[in-house]
């Protein structure tokens, strides 16, 4: 038996889901398919990789040792697979500013990928709100934002969305909303709730409320993610963030759940801006062209306009 990039790909998101079923309705398969790629990987190293439970799954020690692997497979399989680029001798100087969870959540990997594809090309970054990046792009102080293009405001800017990540409800180990087969919005209203207020989380978090006939019994607001995910996972709340954000354990080591929701919640969408009038450089387009390889498939291009983590 051979190991295979689906599998890996299976394995990665049960682990950060940590349910089955969840998994397997990101990937868009059965949950079967899923519990076969698993079973295989397991016989594949000898061990247990997942240690099944009521509410979901964890990982085994072994399980945390083949993520890491797993992470590193997909890395160089994507690289592999798009990053082809007859670019490669671009030389010059970029400077992008990012949001602060853009920058702590998503930005590094890709600039060490970029850095290594480009060598000639020196990056400059700087973590900007998301107003000063936008006033910075019309006013030439950044070449190009990497932000949350939902919460972008200024018509003068040209945005692409590389991609949406999905928000769900967080919820710490055993919660009884992990025993109902339909989560609702009504069920969140009844929760203390953990408001995060970064980057305009807390105002994209009450312009969905507001559709509803609900309001969140807000119990804690914080800046920090970290300080929502603790929160969280030690009982004190719950909460509805990103997919980007999330990470299944606390800094003590307790777990997290999420649970896909029955009412509709926008997706966090990211990616990146840039002046609409400015005549794109080589290393600009460099960039550019970096993550439409990578996230090709999503990439959509619009000019800017109005809707956090």
């Amino acid at each position: 038996m051979r190991l295979t990039l689906r599998q890996v790909r299976y394995f990665v998101v049960v682990a950060e889901t940590g349910r089955i079923s969840h998994a397997a309705l990101q990937l868009n398969i059965s949950q079967s398919a899923v519990t076969t790629a698993i079973r295989d990987l397991e016989e594949m190293v000898g061990q247990p990789l997942l240690i099944r439970l009521p509410y979901g799954v964890e990982l085994t020690p072994a399980g945390r040792r083949f993520l890491s692997h797993a992470y590193t497979v997909q890395s160089a399989a994507l690289e592999a697979e798009h990053m082809v680029d007859a670019q490669a001798d671009v030389s010059g100087t970029l400077t992008i500013a990012a949001t602060y969870t853009v920058l702590g959540y998503f930005l590094p990997h890709h600039l060490h990928r970029f850095g290594q594809l480009h060598p000639g090309i020196e990056v400059k970054v700087h973590e900007v709100a998301r107003e000063g990046i936008e006033e910075g792009l019309i006013t030439r102080r950044y070449d190009m934002g990497v932000l949350l293009t939902s919460n972008v405001k200024m018509q003068d800017l040209s945005l692409e969305t590389f991609f949406g990540s999905q928000r769900r409800l967080w919820v710490p180990a055993r919660h009884p909303l992990l025993e109902k087969a339909q989560v609702t919005m009504a069920d969140v209203a009844q929760q203390p709730y953990i408001m995060l207020t970064v980057d305009e989380a807390a105002a994209t978090t009450l312009r969905y409320w507001s559709r509803t006939p609900f309001q969140p019994i807000i119990r804690l607001r914080t800046s920090s993610v970290e300080a929502v995910r603790s929160s969280v996972a030690n009982g004190l709340g719950v909460t509805i963030l990103s997919d980007m954000v999330y990470r299944p354990w606390s800094l003590e080591g307790k777990r997290l759940e999420t649970i896909n929701l029955r009412d509709s919640v926008p997706a966090m969408d990211v990616g990146l801006a840039w002046a609409r009038d400015v005549e794109m450089t080589p290393v600009m387009r460099a960039f550019r062209e970096y993550f439409k390889q990578l996230f090709q498939e999503s990439t959509v291009t619009r000019p800017g306009l109005q809707a956090g983590v």
